[in-house]
């Protein structure tokens, strides 16, 4: 079993700290630090947990630490923890600059611990289940819309929203981006809202993304496009739908849906809606970062996956200052 200890007890914050004390046949939940007292001292009650007085007080009493901050803080809190050789998952985006992030992964390397970035859609169970289906796609598209919401607001919506479909395509496509291009608006805060990025790949691949915090509903879907099959992912209602065609051998079936092609070629169209088991997908990362440690591999999502994902969202940004545009 490992000791762990919670940094930031906000909203997602206290997610964790739910999820870690139902893990206890893997984790001990040693205790919390979080900087807003009022609220710490509510959450100590509420989770019947020990709040510690300081961030390097807690770090001397765990394994491993859950930092679950506001992104200005996360590289502070954890090249606190790597000093101190600690495991560590920490919340996306990995930090607040490119610089920070290059640090991050200079002192993971040193430090020879397991760093683990939360970006969780890649354990939502839609996405699970497609990854068998997923075969060189070399047209994606998403969308990730959200209603507005006063949390997130201190970082543009690339790096709040749109960075969770980067990673689940930079981990889908093998190959590097060669252009970027974007553009984006800001609505209601001091940073863009609403934001459409193209990103093409060195083997063809082409990715269109949306993403937008002041949308009146809320959507988290992916489509992938690649030879003989089309795969949607709906991350936020958590389903499947496979469409493949293969070819036609011997007489179709009558309730085949059959393509007729040219050169009296035949195709026919194969849908599939697979049942998929409920799962709460940081429950299964944090499984994940347990099981990284005590095997002593590497984490599904690294450090590095976090600096990429962090690496083509600042990209993304660079281009919209130079179409800045904004509503009054």
């Amino acid at each position: 079993m490992l000791k762990i200890g919670v940094i930031g007890a906000g909203h997602l914050g206290k997610i964790h700290i739910k999820l870690l004390l139902e893990l206890s046949d893997r984790f001990e939940l040693v205790g919390f630090y979080d900087n807003d007292k009022t609220n710490a001292e509510f959450v100590a009650q509420q989770f019947d947990i020990k709040l510690f007085e300081s961030f390097s007080e807690l770090i001397q009493e765990v394994d491993c630490l859950d930092i679950v901050t506001p992104t200005l803080s996360h590289f502070s809190c954890a090249v606190e923890a790597l000093r101190a050789c600690k495991h560590v998952f920490i919340e996306k985006p990995l930090s607040e600059t490119m610089e920070e992030a290059k640090k991050l992964v200079l002192f993971t390397n040193e430090a020879e611990v397991v760093v683990q970035v939360g970006h969780v859609e890649r354990f939502n169970p839609a996405f699970q289940a497609a990854l068998p289906y997923l075969n060189n796609p070399m047209f994606i598209e998403t969308h990730r819309l959200a209603q507005f919401n006063p949390r997130g607001t201190d970082v543009p919506v690339v790096l709040d929203l749109m960075i969770h479909d980067l990673d689940v395509i930079l981990s889908v496509v093998k190959s590097r981006v060669k252009k970027v291009a974007a553009s984006g608006v800001s609505v209601v805060s001091d940073s863009h809202d609403i934001t459409n990025a193209r990103l093409e790949f060195e083997n063809g691949c082409v990715a269109n993304l949306t993403a937008s915090r002041i949308s009146l509903k809320n959507m988290r879907k992916s489509r992938f496009f690649q030879k003989d099959a089309y795969i949607s992912v709906d991350f936020l209602t958590k389903e499947l739908e496979v469409v493949r065609i293969e070819d036609v051998e011997g007489e179709a079936d009558p309730f085949d849906i059959v393509l007729e092609l040219a050169g009296n070629k035949s195709k026919k169209i194969l849908i599939d809606k697979p049942d998929l088991e409920e799962k709460n997908a940081i429950k299964e990362e944090l499984k994940a970062f347990y099981t990284a440690i005590s095997e002593k591999k590497s984490p599904i999502v690294t450090v590095e996956d976090g600096f990429a994902a962090m690496q083509v969202a600042h990209a993304i940004l660079e281009k919209l200052e130079k179409s800045q545009s904004t509503f009054y």
